[in-house]
């Protein structure tokens, strides 16, 4: 929505310094007291609508890594003393939990709310994220012991997921349909690695991500960034977009531009626009399915598409794209308007139907690292 009049503008000149102490005075102290499990350890999966603890909840071992790169970013970013503290509080009971728990390699998929194993799946989704937070932790002390897990879960990635066909499998045991998902936020975790330790591997390793971006998930016809493939890579029809993703994949195409000097101004140009065809008209902001013609397929729109569209806006004012400032200003106001205006302090409703009905009555831990991220990025680029 190009004019969303003047209110919508003020609203959005100083969106970056709201939500910056939303973080800090709210969802950070809400997700490390409330969000800890103070018996068992952990992070807790879930919060109740009253932002009580969902202690009964299993754990999804992704959400515990995410929660663990969060605090490890706030440190980072000098916004939370108490992050680093409890980022490594969080890895300690993760290796400690999920990590070769039946005795074989890779970390399984979800425990109970008591620290066993409820599924020993090894699932390639998860192993990015846990990559993702390690190299966080790493970039705050180069501790030796967070590399040797870091070259660790490389090992395995490298033994155990990686397919003939290019890419990882979906896990073990080995399953279809391939997602690009997992192939996305292990991009994301290689340029975070390289970040961290700038040793040059992960250079490489973050392109051959590109590789298949170019030559697979991506049709140069369409546009479009696909989600579903067989085992050798050709799609399944119809196909899948996720205007979430094909954002997200604008903001990564520049931290790997960034990383290499590998130019990515066309393809993230053209994700952008595509992602900006499935928007809900009443509100502007992205829908969670379409088609590669341009149909909607799925009229709910959850949390983190907003915060990837403002990611990609983002991305785009750090090329000095005209215009694409304000546009991550207004997508951030509309993340804050729309999904962050929950009556507990550093809560978020998780997805709405077409009508503007909550589909979620909890508040998932899942968003805090989509939240925060899209904030960390914001105040580097736009107020920096």
């Amino acid at each position: 929505m190009a004019d969303e009049g003047i209110s919508a503008a003020d609203e959005a000149a100083d969106v970056v310094a709201r939500l910056k102490r939303r973080m800090i005075d709210e969802a950070l102290p809400l997700w490390s007291t409330v969000g800890w499990d103070h018996g068992a350890g952990g992070f807790i999966d879930r919060l109740h609508r009253d932002g009580t603890a969902d202690v009964t909840a299993p754990r999804r071992v992704f959400v515990q890594a995410r929660q663990i790169w969060c605090y490890a970013k706030a440190a980072q970013m000098g916004w939370y003393p108490d992050g680093r503290a409890i980022a490594l509080k969080g890895l300690e009971h993760l290796l400690a939990k999920a990590k070769a728990p039946d005795g074989r390699p890779g970390y399984v998929h979800r425990l109970t709310p008591e620290g066993a194993v409820l599924d020993g799946r090894r699932d390639a989704y998860d192993h990015a994220f846990i990559l993702f937070a390690l190299a966080t932790v790493y970039a705050l002390d180069q501790d030796a012991q967070i590399r040797t897990e870091i070259d660790a879960l490389l090992a395995f990635l490298d033994g155990h997921l990686r397919s003939p066909h290019g890419g990882v499998h979906e896990g073990l045991p080995v399953s279809l349909p391939r997602r690009q998902n997992p192939h996305m936020h292990l991009f994301e975790a290689m340029i975070a690695c390289f970040d961290a330790t700038h040793d040059l591997s992960f250079q490489n390793r973050a392109g051959e991500f590109f590789a298949l971006f170019l030559a697979n998930l991506y049709d140069k016809r369409t546009r479009a960034l696909g989600e579903y493939f067989e085992e050798d890579w050709s799609k399944i029809a119809p196909v899948s977009v996720e205007p979430g993703h094909q954002a997200e994949w604008v903001w990564l195409l520049k931290g790997f531009e960034r990383m290499t000097g590998c130019p990515t101004g066309q393809r993230r140009a053209e994700l952008l626009e595509t992602a900006l065809r499935y928007r809900d008209e009443a509100t502007g902001c992205l829908i969670d399915e379409g088609d590669d013609a341009g149909n909607i397929r799925r009229t709910t729109r959850r949390l983190w598409p907003q915060t990837e569209i403002a990611k990609a806006w983002i991305a785009q004012a750090e090329s000095g794209e005209a215009g694409a400032a304000d546009e991550a200003r207004m997508a951030l106001a509309r993340l804050e308007r729309h999904y962050l205006s929950h009556p507990v302090r550093g809560g978020w409703y998780d997805q709405f139907e077409r009508d503007g009905k909550s589909l979620i009555d909890t508040i998932p831990a899942s968003s805090f690292y989509h939240v925060l991220c899209a904030v960390t990025e914001a105040e580097q680029v736009l107020e920096g």
